[in-house]
């Protein structure tokens, strides 16, 4: 078992802290593994009615997944590790989606990427004032994966696209409110509440009880206007919708977007046309192995990783470095079955 979790149990609640602090609690395959292997362990277990997530110490849940690692894969051994990690990482996401106990998960902190994967399947999600929550993929020229393909295009009016293009991140009010958490309880009344669903108590009524009134939500005020100018199908019309507004607010989140990925963006837009065709969950997975298989291949993810978390100099060079650049051929070569190494699989405890 990996250093970088505690898994316990305690009164009827099993435990999974995630313990990497340095890395704001970044999913390695190891803690993927084990973390998958603590729940399966609990699945049959008749003392676990419910199974507590959050992170041991310092200021993230979850930052996300080893992407560092993903790109030496990429670089070193044509990708081969990297896809069992993604394999290790959605096995884990796909065993939660359909986890028969409830999972209840503590966002207090950074919870971006991998970690956006490992609190949206629990059935309890909960947001505190140090929540901040992102889908930042396209800074690094990855994609919005780990179920955001299902999640995204779930959420109200155009959210889900706006979070996709732009990487906004939210606090943890404008979560509750977007139906990213369940609930918002202030951080000094976390322990209280792991303590009462250790001692038995039901989770959704520990949570409904102690629950605090959240502060606005920022994002309710642009709702509207995030309705209207994400509205369109194409990147190109999202793009020349936010340049046509000329408001200050679309001037910023123009540029926002155009800074990310461009092929990035194509992928996650066709992923919110491609999931209505996913019987379940499962299958959502499974297009997103496909996608990862190839989008950790090329040149935007490596050069994205380099310009954000290496070399840190902000200024990736991205290819195609356009929208009009990214041809339907790329975009069908992405999506297309039969990735490298074969397709994704759920735990057979799972289907």
């Amino acid at each position: 078992m990996t250093d970088d979790l505690h898994i316990h149990t305690h009164g009827a609640a099993g435990h999974i802290s995630l313990n990497r602090p340095k890395a704001l609690h970044a999913l390695t395959q190891e803690m993927c593994e084990g973390m998958s292997d603590a729940l399966l362990g609990w699945r049959e277990d008749e003392a676990v009615s419910a199974v507590i997530l959050d992170h041991a110490e310092g200021r993230g849940f979850c930052a996300g997944g080893d992407v560092q690692l993903v790109r030496k894969s990429a670089l070193e051994d044509d990708g081969k590790s990297g896809r069992v990690f993604f394999h290790a990482e959605y096995r884990l996401n796909h065993l939660m989606f359909t986890y028969p106990k409830p999972l209840v998960a503590f966002m207090d902190g950074v919870t971006m990427g991998g970690g956006v994967g490992i609190s949206q399947p629990c059935k309890y999600r909960v947001a505190t004032e140090n929540t901040l929550f992102a889908m930042p993929e396209g800074t690094i020229g990855l994609f919005p994966d780990v179920g955001a393909g299902h999640y995204l295009p779930r959420l109200r009016g155009a959210t889900g696209k706006f979070l996709a293009l732009t990487g906004a991140r939210l606090d943890g009010a404008e979560c509750l409110w977007a139906g990213l958490a369940t609930h918002y309880l202030a951080s000094e009344s976390l322990a209280e509440a792991k303590a009462r669903i250790v001692a038995g108590e039901d989770a959704g009524m520990v949570l409904d009880d102690m629950a605090s009134p959240a502060p606005e939500a920022r994002i309710a005020g642009n709702a509207e206007t995030i309705d209207r100018l994400f509205a369109a199908d194409t990147l190109e019309g999202i793009i020349a919708a936010l340049h046509d507004d000329g408001g200050m607010w679309a001037e910023t989140e123009l540029k926002a977007v155009r800074a990310k990925c461009p092929t990035t963006s194509k992928v996650a837009l066709r992923q919110f046309v491609a999931n209505a065709d996913c019987a379940d969950f499962a299958a959502n997975m499974r297009m997103e192995y496909r996608i990862a298989s190839r989008m950790m291949l090329r040149h935007d993810f490596a050069e994205g990783v380099r310009a954000l978390l290496i070399d840190k100099t902000g200024d990736p060079q991205w290819d195609p470095d356009t929208p009009e650049g990214v041809s339907d051929a790329l975009l069908d070569a992405i999506f297309a079955e039969d990735p490298p190494g074969g397709e994704w699989t759920p735990f057979p405890e799972a289907v």
